[in-house]
């Protein structure tokens, strides 16, 4: 079984969802069946229980996550290990974005790397749905998030940046041709609801109730950024945005709507509490001595 292969069926038995498996590992959907398929021959069995709705480990997929996870995470320890001491390194930060915009941050990631010339920095986009599993999992030592994260689990520490909104709208949809847009709109069209996140998260990022008290629907489920910008362009969702993701993700398609009277959002670091360690202290203390920043607002 190759080392591809073992990852693809780990993240797959975590996730119990291909389409989370495929974005997660940055791969087609038919890669991860086509590598589960060869596993299942392999063995003689089969390794996951599918159907349109629900997917589940069988009791030899049990199994062979039991005794694979902790040698493949050993491996993935042990070649880290040597890529560093290739470096001159002695370890390494790695840090999830779930904003899109790495490029605006990259003071805070070349202050830390001049200061601390021992210690690797890696960067990865973080996905928005589960959006602390990373961390619990160790896949990542900081996590720059929307506050506020209440997780008994987890500490915030400083901020970051702050963000403007924007309302992201079908060029056919009847918005589209306006300049603006006001929060009491986002009462009159279907939003995408993204399963699993804590409701508090959520409400930081889209509140529940328009100004007036209507609710704000969330509508259509979706668990990518790709099935967000498809609702919206086929006219079925409109999307409200931190600022920066209309320089990052630039659509033809798309209508951007400055929202003037919607909340900022705030983005700032979050890690686990029993895992800080001294790269974390590190780059923290970067960030409070640099400051956080506010993004312009693009023009529309």
């Amino acid at each position: 079984m190759e080392l591809r292969d073992i990852e693809i069926f780990l993240t797959l038995a975590e996730e119990l969802h291909f389409g989370r498996t495929a974005a997660r590992l940055h791969v087609s959907v038919a890669r991860v069946s086509q590598a589960i398929k060869k596993q299942e021959r392999g063995i003689g069995a089969e390794l996951f229980l599918r159907d349109s709705r629900n997917v589940q480990l069988t009791p030899a997929g049990a199994q062979l996550r039991m005794d694979l996870a902790p040698i493949y995470r050993g491996l993935q320890k042990s070649l880290e290990r040597a890529r560093l001491a290739a470096q001159g390194k002695t370890d390494v930060l790695r840090i999830g974005m779930i904003p899109g915009n790495a490029y605006d941050l990259r003071h805070y990631w070349e202050t830390f790397r001049t200061r601390h010339p021992q210690w690797g920095l890696r960067i990865r986009h973080a996905p928005f749905y589960e959006p602390f599993a990373g961390l619990r999992r160790g896949d990542m030592d900081i996590l720059v998030a929307w506050l506020p994260v209440l997780e008994p689990d987890l500490v915030t520490g400083p901020s970051l940046f702050t963000d403007t909104r924007l309302l992201a709208v079908g060029l056919d949809h009847e918005l589209a041709g306006r300049s603006s847009a006001v929060l009491e709109m986002l009462g009159d069209y279907p939003h995408a609801a993204v399963p699993d996140l804590p409701a508090y998260w959520s409400d930081a990022y889209t509140p529940p109730h328009t100004p007036k008290g209507r609710n704000i629907v969330r509508g259509p489920r979706v668990e990518t950024t790709d099935d967000i910008f498809g609702l919206i362009t086929a006219g079925e969702a409109v999307i409200p945005f931190p600022a920066h993701v209309r320089r990052f993700w630039a659509r033809p398609d798309v209508s951007w709507l400055p929202i003037p009277d919607m909340h900022s959002l705030t983005y700032g670091l979050v890690w686990r509490g029993e895992t800080e360690t001294d790269l974390i202290r590190a780059f923290a203390a970067v960030v409070r001595d640099l400051g956080g920043f506010r993004q312009d607002a693009p023009e529309v």
